[in-house]
This record gives C-alpha cells, sequence and structure tokens, in this order.
C-alpha cells in the first residue's frame, strides 16, 4: 500500500466525513467496523458449512458488504465509514439481522463468538477460491483451526504516515482492547481456562500479534519487503498484526478483538478505538512521543489479557507494575471520555454500565454455562444475544 494511492471511494467518504466533522470543530475521523459469525444448527449446536447460501441470500440488502470466509462455517459483514456511532450502531444491527434472517430461511443460526462452543470437523471446509486454495498449501495444519472469528475496526486516516504514528501510539492500548472484548473462551466443548482462546491460536501464524513500532513509512514498507520475500505471507493482506494500516482502503485496521457478543459490545470497543485515535490525533496526547515497551513485555500483556480477561491484575506498560484491570480501564475511560460528544458520551456509559454488571463476552458465555452446567445451553445463548440492539 502507497499512501499516494488509496482507493479513491473510500478517500472521498473518509474527505467529506472530514468536512461535516470539522464544522463542530471535531477531528474529522470515520470509523467502521468488519463483523465475522458461525453459523450454527439450533438442534445439534453444531457448526453448519452453508455460508455461501447466507451471503447469497442477503446479497439483495447488504451487497458487497456481505461475505464469505476462510471456511464455510462463517459469514463476515463490513459496514460504512461512519462519523455517528449511533448510525454504525444502526448499520450494524441491521446487518446482523439480515445475516440471522437468512441463516433462518435455512433452518440456522448465526452466533458472534470468537471461537465455535462445540469444535469443528478438522480440516473444516474452506471456501473455494484461488486465494483460500494457496494459504493451505501455503499454511496447511494452520488453516485447520481457523474457524475464529474477529471483528476489526478501521479508522479512517489521510495517509501512511498517519496511520503508522497511530499504530505506534494504540500498541499499548491493545491488552485493554483484548480484555474488554473477549469472547471465546470455550474450544472443542472445553473451557480453555483463557478468556479469549482466539488470541491464543491467532499468534501461531508467522506474522501476527501485537505490531513493531514502525519508525516511518519507508521503514514499513522495507519490512513488508522483506517479509514477503521470506514467504511468510502471501501478500499484504496476510499482514495479522494486530494493528495494520489496510492495504485495500486509507484506514488503519484494529484487528485485536474477538468477534463481539452483542452489538452494544461492537459500538464500545469502536467508541474505545476511535477515542483513543482523537486523543492520539488532535486531543492531549498529540504532542506525546509513543511509549515502545520490549516486544516480549507487550506480548506478554497480551496474554495475560487473552487469558483473564476483566478479572485480576493487568500490567502497566508505563511501569512494567501489575494493576488491577479495573484501574487500567478506568485510565482508558478518562482517555477517550472527552474526545465524544453528547449522546456518543451517554452510549460509553450506558456499554460500561452493562460491562461492569455483566462483564464481557466470555463471562456471560460462562455464566450460560454454570447455569445447567450444559455446553449447549451456551450456543443457545449466543444465538438468542447476537442480534440484541443498542437501546436508542
Amino acid at each position: 500500500m502507497k499512501s499516494d494511492k488509496w482507493p479513491q471511494g473510500t478517500a472521498q467518504a473518509t474527505a467529506g466525513a472530514a468536512r461535516r466533522r470539522a464544522a463542530h470543530g471535531r477531528v474529522p475521523l470515520t470509523v467502521g467496523v468488519e463483523e465475522e459469525y458461525l453459523l450454527v444448527d439450533p438442534v445439534t449446536r453444531h457448526l453448519s458449512a452453508k455460508a455461501d447460501k447466507v451471503v447469497a441470500l442477503t446479497g439483495a440488502e447488504l451487497g458487497d458488504r456481505v461475505t464469505t470466509e476462510l471456511t464455510r462455517y462463517q459469514v463476515e459483514i463490513r459496514t460504512d465509514p461512519h462519523t455517528s456511532l449511533t448510525d454504525l450502531g444502526d448499520q450494524l444491527s441491521a446487518a446482523r439481522r439480515a445475516v440471522a434472517e437468512a441463516a433462518g430461511r435455512l433452518g440456522l443460526r448465526a452466533v458472534s463468538s470468537g471461537t465455535p462452543v462445540l469444535g469443528q470437523h478438522t480440516p473444516p471446509p474452506l471456501t473455494p477460491g484461488p486465494r483460500y486454495a494457496r494459504s493451505s498449501a501455503t499454511f496447511r495444519a494452520l488453516d485447520h483451526e481457523q474457524t475464529a472469528c474477529a471483528c476489526h475496526v478501521h479508522i479512517g486516516v489521510p495517509d501512511l504516515a498517519t496511520a503508522l504514528r497511530l499504530s505506534n501510539q494504540l500498541r499499548c492500548w491493545l491488552p485493554a482492547l483484548i480484555a474488554l472484548t473477549a469472547n471465546s473462551p470455550y474450544w472443542d466443548a472445553q473451557d480453555t481456562g483463557y478468556a479469549s482462546w482466539r488470541t491464543l491460536t491467532r499468534w501461531r501464524w508467522p506474522v501476527a500479534g501485537p505490531p513493531p513500532y514502525l519508525e516511518s513509512p519507508s521503514h514499513f514498507e522495507d519490512l513488508v519487503g522483506n517479509l514477503m520475500a521470506t514467504e511468510s505471507v502471501m501478500d499484504r493482506g496476510g499482514l495479522y498484526w494486530d494493528i495494520r494500516p489496510s492495504h485495500h482502503v486509507p484506514t488503519l485496521e484494529i484487528r485485536v478483538a474477538d468477534a463481539c457478543h452483542t452489538v452494544h459490545d461492537t459500538l464500545l470497543l469502536a467508541a474505545a478505538v476511535r477515542g483513543l485515535a482523537v486523543h492520539w490525533l488532535s486531543g492531549p496526547g498529540r504532542d506525546q512521543r509513543a511509549q515502545r515497551p520490549e516486544p516480549e513485555v507487550l506480548r506478554a500483556a497480551c496474554w495475560r489479557a487473552a487469558r483473564d480477561g476483566l478479572a485480576g491484575h493487568s500490567l502497566d506498560l508505563r511501569t512494567n507494575r501489575l494493576e488491577t484491570t479495573a484501574s487500567h480501564l478506568g485510565r482508558l475511560w478518562e482517555t477517550i471520555l472527552p474526545t465524544l460528544d453528547g449522546a456518543e458520551s451517554m452510549l460509553l456509559r450506558d456499554a460500561r454500565t452493562r460491562l461492569d454488571t455483566s462483564g464481557n463476552g466470555a463471562d456471560r458465555q460462562r455464566r450460560a454455562y454454570r447455569e445447567r452446567h450444559r455446553i449447549t445451553d451456551v450456543v443457545d445463548h449466543l444465538i438468542e444475544s447476537a442480534t440484541r440492539a443498542p437501546a436508542s
């Protein structure tokens, strides 16, 4: 990706949003989301490999905003870029309903979980196509555990230099974002002991996890060129860092989160990411140098967040000392609240209240299991909550 050759259509949308937000004296940042869902049979609660049929049924309503993924168990939707979190939530809710209705017409259900609760056939059925065939030939059994679903947040940025500067600032908040969105405690019908097992499965890829500190666009281009030369990635779309400049639209893509349990959770993630971006690009943090924790320490902090979620302690990367996760997230809220307008601030406060009272997705999945100690109840809970929309 070259910073002066990002796709024109999206660049125009970003520029239009910039003009609208500039009129209110705020930084012109758009936010968009990609979400991945799993298809399950409501009787057996096992995965169903009919993603292509669901995508076909939703095409009239969602157009190119719905597509298949690596396995035939998965459906992916994407939103337009938005400047309003309310509008983003409305579009997400509509997309989830469309996918759920299409799945229902096939006798199936759609769920939003970072991993399948009851496991999968191994190897899973892959979506046909040359890219996925090449992936299977290159990465082999690594593809067998990629029935894992994510939520990606895209922040509109004007150029590659801005994207890299923001990436460097956001790296230290990756553990907090993992803890907030952890929603994959089960794998193959077993509790893994982790809040986000998907995080651990992703780290097996040759280029994955927290991104490096990137000094400049030329540093980024040289590094990507070197990685391509090793053939450890097929192309720029194979850079599976938790944060990366998008290879096809003018955004910075934050990829660290599990597929979020509800639209409420997705909006909380989007608000947090965009709030941090505003803080670092035009708010009080704009002149501050990015922290540069040792890569091993940052990875350890992410591992701890994936294990414990909202429970216990998190690593304060400023001091390399443990602090309560509540304190850690408290600093996150203090950072982003000043960046939100009145309606968005209320949305964030409501989402935080739900988080405080019911936990993250992993907490809710485990609570569903504890009621009767039936693993199928977890799937039923995910089915029921997938299309629950935010209050207006």
